[in-house]
């Protein structure tokens, strides 16, 4: 069975049909080009997967199918535009001391 080791240390496996640890999803661009009666297999095949880790919440994309790498996204800390100060410009107790947050033109 296929499987890929998270960050974490938990073992993934996505070999399984219905897979637990599989989500599907579909941009909406994709999504829009179906219409009428539509095969369910047919938008199955457009999908994409991602991998999630029920342990840390790790998300592991598969852009171009399982022949390809995935690409890993880890969750940040709840992070706002509302937390914005001093004209767009954050101070540094915003900032979570591992990871930069991304910068506003302000």
């Amino acid at each position: 069975m296929p499987s890929l080791t998270c960050g974490c240390g938990k073992i993934l496996h996505y070999g399984e049909i219905p897979c637990p640890n599989e989500w599907l999803f579909i941009s909406d661009v994709e999504f829009d080009k179906f219409s009428g009666t539509i095969d369910a297999e047919e938008i199955y095949k457009a999908m994409k997967s991602l991998i999630k880790c029920s342990r840390c919440g790790t998300m592991w994309f598969f852009w171009n199918g399982f022949q390809a790498e995935p690409q890993q996204y880890v969750p940040q800390p709840k992070w706002h535009l509302s937390n914005r100060e001093n004209n767009g410009e954050y101070n540094e107790s915003q900032i979570d001391g591992k990871h930069e947050q991304p910068a506003l033109v302000g």
